[in-house]
């Protein structure tokens, strides 16, 4: 399984850089310690497998954190799905690949 790296808030990327972004971008709220989002990262990397023109960004999230507060983000891990900066669907702690990869089938169209 390939390492995750959670961008610490001062190396992510601000809302208004997020509401600006081209294209497909997935957002995932969690930290490296979070249980649920170890649980979640097999299903989330088998899903984005499929769709490499997705963008993934994985931010770590936390109390105070400006980004996440932005979005609402209250569970871990969250995923947002956006398209040129918009949320287009949103998923709190998947565990399994099929809600992940009908979301980003959604967001790409294939």
């Amino acid at each position: 399984m390939p390492a995750h790296h959670y961008l610490a808030p001062a190396d992510a990327p601000d809302r208004a850089a997020i509401d600006t972004t081209p294209g497909l971008l997935l957002l995932e709220f969690g930290t490296g310690w979070c249980g649920h989002c170890r649980a979640a990262r097999p299903a989330v990397a088998e899903a984005l497998a499929a769709h490499p023109g997705v963008r993934h960004v994985q931010v770590e999230d936390g109390p105070g954190r400006a980004l996440g507060r932005s979005f609402g983000v209250t569970l871990w891990p969250t995923l947002v799905f956006l398209q040129d900066g918009q949320e287009r669907q949103r998923l709190v702690r998947p565990r399994e690949v099929a809600p992940v990869a009908a979301a980003l089938q959604a967001l790409t169209g294939q």
